[in-house]
């Protein structure tokens, strides 16, 4: 081996040593906050009051656990987070189902035909994801007063769609520019509908990309908090506001290590989404940037 080649090697080594030693910094840095609700979720609120957050529990108990999930004072009721666990599943289910479905048939539309419009349609919807959530709050109540939906979970399920809906037809027409246009026109040689296309052609090619929108749609809409907050009532409430709820409406004593337990509860399914698919995502955002 050359001094030359012996040199190059010294060189990537080193090069690869400081990249993943700054990458575990990095990683350190951003799973601490994770590492003190973990271990300060498992301890007596006796232990968390005696100082070192960072130490592993000496008692280690799942009774806050237990009270984050069905015992704790959320408002006036001792429900725990569960009932509002389950509102935010119905909620976040059919609107990413919805979402994604309709993104879809919009991005098949916008992508494979021409007509009168369609660049102002897009550029609209485009539009649509620029606009702030405080926008839309009053005009967005007045609609749910009107259709009969305020203070439900149905109409959380509309506000999501409504808002989601540009997101995701930017995802699906971006990635079916890149399908090839001849194979639609066959298809319709051959006497296939519009559905029968979408159905047979496009969406059994489109996995990648819709990974991407149910990802991207789950975290959103699972993480909210202002819609959450305006358009629910009690009953009706996801569970980030009832977290919120949870936190203020201790008096007196703070359950500090009920309040971290329940804040994993409420991140745990998009933890585990990003863990589970996190990879399918970013191909799926690759899929959708390469055209041609």
């Amino acid at each position: 081996m050359s001094a030359s080649t012996t040199q190059a090697v010294r060189t990537g080594r080193a090069t690869r040593f400081v990249i993943y030693t700054v990458l575990v910094v990095f990683c350190l840095f951003y799973l601490t906050p994770l590492y003190v609700m973990a271990v300060n979720s498992l301890k007596p609120l006796d232990e968390i009051r005696g100082g070192g957050m960072l130490n592993l529990p000496l008692d280690a108990t799942l009774a806050p656990w237990r009270s984050a999930w069905s015992e704790a004072q959320i408002g006036v009721q001792a429900s725990g987070l569960k009932p509002y666990f389950l509102n935010s599943i119905y909620m976040v289910v059919p609107a990413v189902l919805l979402s994604t479905l309709l993104g879809a048939l919009n991005g098949y539309v916008l992508s494979k035909y021409r007509f009168r419009g369609d660049k102002i349609i897009f550029g609209l919807m485009l539009f649509s994801c620029f606009i702030p959530f405080q926008i839309v709050l009053i005009p967005m109540a007045k609609i749910l007063g009107i259709l009969g939906l305020s203070g439900s979970t149905a109409g959380l399920v509309l506000v999501h769609l409504v808002y989601g809906i540009g997101f995701s037809t930017l995802f699906f027409k971006n990635y079916y520019e890149a399908f090839p246009t001849e194979l639609i026109k066959a298809a319709q040689l051959d006497g296939a509908s519009f559905f029968r296309i979408f159905q047979r052609i496009l969406l059994p090619s489109s996995g990648p990309i819709i990974v991407v929108c149910v990802i991207w749609q789950f975290t959103n809409i699972w993480n909210d908090f202002l819609f959450g907050a305006s358009f629910a009532d009690f009953d009706s409430q996801p569970i980030t506001v009832a977290l919120n709820n949870l936190v203020s409406s201790s008096t007196g004593v703070k359950e500090y290590n009920v309040h971290f337990a329940g804040a994993i509860l409420a991140a745990l399914p998009t933890l585990v989404v990003y863990v589970v698919a996190g990879k399918y995502f970013v191909r799926g955002l690759m899929a959708g940037s390469v055209k041609g």
